[in-house]
């Protein structure tokens, strides 16, 4: 076999994100499903105080930024949460748990995004008088004709620009900034107006307070992420020790400050208990602040586009990782071919389509008119747990003098705030639909990696884990 060729020898990819693009992919990736699907199921937590949550979660995700900030300045490469495990910790077993988890977040957060599809198409089309209300049934129906509409684009291969971003970014926010600028319209008007909703605390009767912020903040976190996958441009980004920090802060802010002006309208213009049973919130929310104009027609559908967006990038993104993790033997190698015609990793694609669609159907049995909910928020709950490793990955990592040049630093103390607030949100913040749902996916992922180690064994290969490019390409 042959080696492969020198690193020097290899091109490097193109450096064309400035600070407005990476600006735009920041927002375009952190706002979207969430805010569009959950603003309601957080208000059922805490009520009227829905804008709580999110700004806790906020602070939360800016902490766990700065980890990131620290790792993508050092090592400025498009890899991730699986590459900083690696380093930290060397284990192969580890760094494949960190990965699998994030692809696993991909298509829960893809299920969430279909789901959310489907009820805004069903509640677009009611509006328009075209036809009847689907039931839960037929919405999980539709969700999964799009999630194969997904895997169909997929297979044709899609490459996906940061200047196709851009455009679906400007479409995202111009539906929230509708819902803004109908609440600011309606807090000027006759329209019926409850501010006092907004400080009202509503939880269920056997929760305290402090439980039911937990459980909405850990739901609201579904909202806020994204900003991680921006990491993975790090080698596409002009340069990317300066204005990364600066960047990424400022997009994070950017979506904490929409999400909370959003919950406040919401909470304010729809009664807590109409909030509670919407599957399409912001939808009520301009039916009530501006009723009879047209707009209440056009946000199912800007909400179709926006989720859309959403899902197709996280099913690309979880495709490619299978593909990836089988090229590196960690996964069976089966889930690595490639279609001779379209040069797309086709059973890697149908392997996490099909994950989809049994998660839209156990998820739509178990939960109901709750599956929303519980997809989201075990997407929330398996990026918090890579949260809590990469705030460990960031410290231990200190370490390693052998990085060149120079790097952001956080202040030591928000690793370790994020670490605690982050595992206490995995271990507090969730319910047991939420936790079965991701234990049946790390269970599948675990058992798929101990096959692969038979096939291994089988076959003489030796793997070193799950590790970026060139430090393969060195070892080799």
């Amino acid at each position: 076999m042959s080696k492969p060729a020198p690193v020097a020898n290899q091109p490097e990819l193109r450096r064309v994100i400035g600070p407005g693009l990476l600006l735009l992919f920041i927002v375009g990736d952190v706002l979207g499903t969430g805010v569009y699907a959950l603003t309601g199921k957080v208000a059922a937590e805490v009520g009227g105080a829905a804008w709580l949550p999110f700004l806790i979660a906020f602070f939360i995700a800016a902490i766990t930024a700065f980890s990131y900030l620290e790792l993508v300045t050092k090592y400025p490469q498009a890899a991730g949460a699986a590459l900083y495990a690696h380093k930290a910790f060397g284990k192969p077993f580890v760094t494949f748990l960190v990965a699998f988890v994030v692809m696993c977040s991909g298509i829960t957060s893809a299920s969430t995004a279909s789901r959310t599809f489907a009820a805004n198409f069903e509640q677009g089309l009611v509006g328009l008088g075209i036809g009847p209300e689907w039931g839960t049934v037929g919405v999980a129906a539709v969700a999964l004709v799009f999630m194969g509409l997904l895997a169909a684009v997929n297979l044709r291969g899609v490459s996906e620009s940061v200047k196709l971003n851009v455009g679906l970014t400007i479409i995202e926010i111009s539906g929230l900034m509708m819902v803004i600028l109908v609440g600011v319209w309606a807090f000027t008007r006759s329209v019926d107006v409850d501010f006092s909703r907004i400080v009202a605390f509503e939880t269920a009767s056997d929760k305290s307070v402090f439980m039911a912020v937990t459980a909405s903040t850990a739901l609201a976190f579904f909202a806020m992420v994204g900003f991680e996958d921006s990491v993975n441009m790090a080698e596409e980004t002009k340069d990317p020790v300066r204005i990364f920090p600066r960047i990424l802060l400022s997009g994070l802010t950017i979506a904490g400050v929409v999400y909370v002006l959003v919950s406040i309208v919401a909470v304010a213009l729809v009664p807590i208990g109409e909030l509670k049973a919407s599957e399409t919130p912001l939808v009520d929310v301009v039916k009530a602040g501006a009723p009879g104009l047209p707009i209440e027609h056009i946000l199912p559908f800007i909400s179709m586009f926006a989720v859309s967006n959403t899902a197709l990038i996280n099913m690309l993104m979880a495709s490619r990782l299978i593909y990836g993790m089988a090229r590196q033997h960690v996964l069976p190698p089966v889930l690595g071919r490639v279609h001779p015609r379209t040069r797309t990793p086709w059973v890697a694609i149908i392997f996490t389509t099909v994950i989809a669609f049994g998660l839209i159907i156990y998820v739509t049995a178990v939960a109901g008119e709750e599956t929303i909910r519980v997809l989201g928020a075990t997407t929330a709950l398996l990026l918090l747990a890579v949260f809590a490793v990469v705030n460990v990955a960031v410290l231990v990592l200190r370490r390693d003098l052998q990085t060149s040049g120079r790097h952001f630093t956080t202040p030591t103390a928000l690793p370790v705030i994020g670490f605690i607030s982050s595992l206490y949100l995995v271990i507090f913040g969730h319910t047991w639909a939420e936790y079965s749902v991701a234990l049946l996916l790390l269970g599948i992922g675990v058992l798929l990696f101990f096959v692969t180690m038979l096939i291994n064994r089988r076959l003489g290969v030796h793997t070193h884990g799950i590790v970026d490019p060139t430090e393969l390409a060195q070892r080799d």
